[in-house]
């Protein structure tokens, strides 16, 4: 993720794509929701086990999520922009900050200490059977999400409208940034706390502003976080490998079937494109079945088979928060960036070499012990 925020060599595989589709790049940070879904299931298990009381448990689920929404704050006030009236309210950690509260806060009433018996009723999908109140909350989520985004009254725009807007479609829909997403963070933030500058804007030439982390996408970002859940859940309630593996790669393979169907395998054709500044329930659906296939082949060659041990990933994997903000903050500044020929040697050279050296600053604080956590 640092590689790509520092410019991704200047390769195009690298850049966030500007509207439908998608890239490398447009992956790291769903797979960073998603894995926050995997860790919560950790931690609330251990938590439960403990007999820690709900209310000591919902007080850390909201301490750390308003850390999180705080330190995003911050973060938007960079580079002189801190006029609260201008500030940019929504953004990566803000994302993570409600997705987080909203999944763990639920998830801790349902989580348990021990799961059921082998031969309990529904033993084989108790993963899920156990749980299938938090299923019934999330879908309501998405079904929500999909009805304010097709039925929803935006001015002078046409209903479901999920196009850029600007030049896209002769200018018919100039204004119509998003469509119900962008008019719902127009309403609910103002256009004074959005993004001012999103991707649109050099190709389509769109004058709006729009916030690829607004509102209406919080839901499916939430959706994101529960999936992740269940991959938390699954290596929890089952034991043996091949049984977490199965069930992995068919989660996999079943979310991204239906993220195909919800596209039409195609890059704008579908009934509901793939589009990250949209968070588009087929973006979310296609990022966490390959996060599941991610998750199978790496727990294959690192737990199971014991081929590699995650070295050097692991060091900024266990400070995320620390290694995350710090490359944020040094933007600009040398050894990360120097100033030289427009190549891309150069740019390569230093975003690799940029996102090396935090890799070896967080290698540093392992060793110290040193660690940031909210």
């Amino acid at each position: 993720m640092i590689f790509v925020n520092y410019g991704g060599g200047g390769l195009w595989l690298f850049e966030h794509i500007p509207w439908d589709g998608l890239t490398f790049a447009d992956l790291l940070f769903p797979w960073f929701v998603w894995i926050m879904g995997v860790s919560m299931a950790i931690s609330l298990r251990s938590m439960r086990r403990k007999c820690v009381p709900l209310s000591e448990i919902f007080f850390k689920i909201l301490s750390r999520s308003v850390k999180l929404f705080l330190l995003g704050l911050i973060l938007n006030s960079m580079g002189k922009n801190n006029d609260i009236s201008k500030l940019r309210i929504p953004g990566v950690l803000q994302r993570f900050a409600v997705s987080y509260f909203v999944v763990a806060s639920m998830h801790m009433f349902f989580s348990r200490a021990t799961d059921a018996a082998e031969t309990a009723k529904w033993a084989k999908i108790r993963d899920v059977a156990l749980y299938w109140q938090e299923w019934v909350m999330m879908i309501s989520l998405v079904a929500i999400h999909v009805l304010l985004t097709f039925l929803l009254d935006v001015p002078d725009c046409p209903k479901g409208y999920l196009g850029p807007g600007g030049l896209h479609e002769n200018g018919t829909h100039f204004n119509c940034t998003g469509g119900a997403a962008g008019y719902i963070d127009r309403v609910v933030l103002g256009p004074n706390h959005m993004y001012g500058h999103p991707t649109t804007e050099k190709i389509y030439e769109t004058s709006q502003p729009f916030d690829p982390e607004g509102v209406l996408g919080c839901l499916t970002s939430i959706f994101l976080t529960f999936l992740g859940l269940q991959a938390g859940k699954i290596l929890l309630t089952f034991n043996n490998p091949g049984r977490r593996l199965s069930r992995w790669i068919c989660w996999g393979v079943l979310l991204g079937l239906l993220a195909g169907i919800l596209c039409g395998f195609s890059k704008e054709d579908g009934w509901i494109p793939i589009n990250k500044n949209l968070w588009s329930l087929s973006y979310v659906l296609c990022t966490a079945g390959l996060a599941f296939l991610l998750l199978s082949v790496f727990y294959l060659i690192i737990d199971v088979l014991a081929l590699w041990s995650a070295v050097p990933f692991i060091y900024p994997g266990m400070n995320s928060i620390l290694v995350y903000v710090g490359h944020a903050l040094v933007t600009d500044m040398l050894p990360w960036f120097w100033a030289g020929p427009e190549t891309h040697w150069r740019y390569m050279a230093m975003n690799l070499g940029g996102a090396y050296i935090w890799v070896l600053i967080a290698y540093v604080l392992h060793e110290n012990r040193v660690y940031l956590a909210l």
